[in-house]
């Protein structure tokens, strides 16, 4: 991977300029690493929190598309084993009832519904395989000022720290979190959806083996996740408004793990807590166009999720890939990158995906967070429902599994 010099020209160029280096733009400029195009990252981080991320507490599901896209980057292969945790059950819970909606595979049995590995990780790994490519370029410590674009190319002005620059590309594309300063610039509007909850999350040792399942609790007021990870160790997910969110978080370790113990019904026996508390305010995000002139969407900048359905990093990598394989088909037939009927395809395809997705995790929310009693009333029939009908089960479980 090539470095921008340490005294940056007053004027750049690239093939491709992305503005993140997160998971998502990471992502796309690997998609795109084996292309001949030339790869310009953009970010406000320095190299070193870039290359060894801090650990944020939140683990991330993976399907088995997922999987077979970072197999394909070399980048699944940089996890530690003993770091990729198999989901092989999963169960929603509605308040105390001992009744859940299960999702298991009855295809394989041997097989799991899906992984989870921690954010660093995927982020540290992300990192790593870029070092592969010199095609790929990584301006850090860098503020994009103003996105614009004409006809001919795409233009970001950045502030770097050896002053003012200008970066010229065919193609921007934002991969700068749900709340996207480089969206605004290019006039793109969002619909917010502000959850009025914080996300705590912390891992947790435990008495009793999780059995590699996935839980979703919803108790009235909050609701709490139990995600599998090593032998009895489990990420604990806690949503719940703000100002409780901030009472959990100055509990003593001790009182916390015996608030947490209760709040997941004492599924998993008595509780230590082995990390630190982080906490996320919970907000959806659709954006109203995933293109414009030049300019393209990819992650949560185009679509941020609601935990819940543990969809979002599954939907931006596939935001990555689906672009990223629009763009090199038209770069080996000698079409432009960033024509408008490619942005257009891109955007179609992506919508289709990723839209009814977050509609329904939304719909999803709303049900099992209203305490209206109808609602009550209809969760619990949801669930049996949900547990009897088995075309809609199997919907579900291949959504979940999402296999290539």
């Amino acid at each position: 991977m090539t470095q921008i010099p340490t005294t940056a020209p007053a004027a750049l160029y690239s093939d491709i300029a992305i503005i993140g280096a997160g998971p998502a733009g990471l992502s796309l400029a690997l998609c795109l690493a084996g292309s001949g195009l030339n790869i310009t990252l953009i970010d406000q981080q320095s190299r070193a929190s870039i290359a060894e991320p801090a650990m944020d507490g939140r683990d991330i599901a993976m399907n088995h598309e997922s999987r077979a896209i970072l197999q394909q980057l070399g980048v699944w292969q940089r996890f530690p084993a003993d770091q990729v945790h198999p989901l092989k059950d999963a169960q929603v819970v509605d308040g105390d009832s001992p009744y859940a909606l299960h999702f298991e595979r009855n295809d394989d049995a041997d097989a799991p519904l899906g992984y989870l590995v921690a954010n660093h990780r995927i982020r540290a790994a992300l990192y790593q395989q870029l070092q592969q490519h010199d095609t790929i370029q990584l301006l850090t410590e860098t503020r994009v000022t103003a996105v614009h674009s004409n006809a001919a190319d795409g233009v970001v002005e950045l502030q770097t720290p050896q002053g003012p620059a200008s970066l010229r590309a065919s193609l921007i594309v934002a991969a700068d979190s749900r709340f996207s300063a480089a969206r605004r610039m290019m006039g793109i509007s969002a619909r917010m959806k502000d959850y009025g909850r914080v996300m705590m999350v912390c891992n947790m040792e435990h008495q009793h083996d999780h059995q590699h399942t996935a839980r979703e609790c919803f108790f009235y007021g909050r609701t709490c996740a139990i995600l599998p990870l090593g032998p009895k160790q489990s990420s604990i997910v806690i949503t719940t408004p703000a100002s409780r969110a901030q009472e959990l978080q100055n509990l003593d370790a001790e009182i916390f793990a015996r608030e947490a113990e209760a709040m997941i019904g004492y599924r998993l026996g008595k509780m230590t807590l082995i990390s630190e508390r982080y906490s996320y305010p919970l907000v959806g995000v659709m954006s109203q166009r995933f293109v414009g002139r030049r300019f393209a969407l990819v992650g949560d900048a185009a679509v941020g999720m609601h935990p819940v359905t543990a969809h979002g990093y599954n939907l931006g990598l596939r935001s990555a890939d689906t672009l990223a394989g629009l763009i090199i088909k038209a770069h080996q037939q000698g079409k432009d990158i960033a024509s408008r009927s490619l942005l257009l395809q891109y955007e179609m395809q992506h919508k289709l995906l990723s839209q009814p997705v977050y509609e329904g995790t939304n719909l999803v929310v709303r049900l099992f967070t209203n305490d209206n009693p109808l609602a009550k009333v209809a969760r619990k029939a949801a669930l049996r429902i949900g547990n009897n009908l088995k075309p809609f089960k199997q919907q579900v479980t291949r959504r979940l599994i999402q296999q290539r």
